[in-house]
């Protein structure tokens, strides 16, 4: 690990003017600071933003809640609020990692995870994320856990966290600071960028920019709902494939849904044809079916990955069948 210098604040304002081209804002730093240990991220500084005022859970006028960028995964999960009303929420975050990482990790580091393809993780690898224009190790290379959707000649990897898939199916908004002093909004399905040919760009934040809060769409899916997570072992494993999977029922039909997958492409993956299939319909293993195979039509697998296509359709229907039995 490189030197770096080490600068601890106390209000957001001295976070955003601390701030330089080679810094880092530092959290909960499970994600960071194993970067840094592989010498895949060298900052100049780190700056402690943990302690900032924004770890609260509160709710808003119009029922939506607001949740905090500083609060950790597991007070978040284990949060009454965010269990009953967001249980499909809490059900993904507490599927992730270890209960130590969950302790430690925040809401906002964990929107800024990045990508765990093992080319990104060794050094003498090449990969256009780590060092741009350096070629993908992954392209023609071990590529049996990486994308089926969404990638480029640049960049074939996937994004790792649970919470953000969840995030996707229920509908979320993130909030950030400017660094002028201003803040605005990002809908999550823009938060986070697909490869192109700039790999190297996770998400849509601007340099500097500051996660406060993330603002949860009015809870309508937590009658019926599963996270669905297959993975090589049962803890401390990324997903080979997840759906989070939400509706509501209403004359015994689908009126309401929320459908994305996880460990499938550069950012959390939004099922939008198969959400749109299944409003009207009746919530049955057939239906579901048809749902799935929509899903995953377009999919283009690689080699090592075939495999992520049968399997992602299971999970599809497993994850509809449990949300549906869950709320009988």
């Amino acid at each position: 690990m490189r030197p770096f210098t080490y600068t601890g604040t106390t209000n957001r304002n001295e976070a955003l003017k601390a701030f330089t081209t080679t810094s880092h804002y530092l959290s909960g730093g499970t994600n960071l600071v194993d970067l840094m240990k592989e010498h895949v991220e060298q900052p100049d500084q780190l700056i402690h933003v943990k302690n900032l005022q924004y770890n609260g859970i509160s709710k808003n006028k119009d029922g939506s809640y607001t949740i905090g960028a500083m609060r950790s995964n597991a007070d978040t999960a284990n949060h009454k609020d965010i269990r009953l009303y967001y249980p499909l929420l809490s059900m993904a975050m507490l599927s992730a990692a270890t209960a130590q990482i969950r302790n430690m990790a925040t809401n906002g580091g964990n929107l800024l995870q990045r990508t765990r393809c093992p080319y990104f993780f060794e050094t003498s690898m090449p990969c256009n994320k780590r060092e741009p224009e350096s070629g993908c190790g992954a392209l023609n290379g071990v590529n049996d856990q990486h994308a089926i959707f969404g990638y480029s000649d640049n960049c074939i990897a996937t994004h790792p966290s649970d919470m953000c898939v969840a995030l996707a199916a229920i509908g979320a908004t993130v909030e950030v600071q400017k660094v002028d002093g201003g803040s605005r909004k990002i809908d999550l399905e823009d938060f986070h960028r697909l490869p192109g040919d700039k790999p190297e760009k996770d998400s849509n934040l601007e340099p500097g920019e500051l996660i406060t809060h993330i603002h949860l769409a009015k809870p309508e899916l937590s009658n019926h709902y599963a996270y669905v997570k297959i993975r090589e072992r049962s803890s401390y494993a990324f997903a080979l494939v997840s759906v989070a999977a939400g509706f509501q029922i209403e004359d015994e039909k689908i009126s309401k849904i929320g459908l994305a997958m996880g460990g499938v492409a550069h950012k959390p993956w939004k099922l939008i044809e198969a959400e749109e299939f299944l409003l009207g319909k009746k919530p049955i293993e057939s239906n579901f079916g048809k749902a799935a195979e929509l899903a995953m039509k377009d999919a283009k697998p690689f080699e090592g990955n075939r495999y992520k296509v049968p399997m992602g359709k299971n999970a599809i229907v497993r994850a509809l069948m449990q949300a549906n039995n869950i709320g009988e």
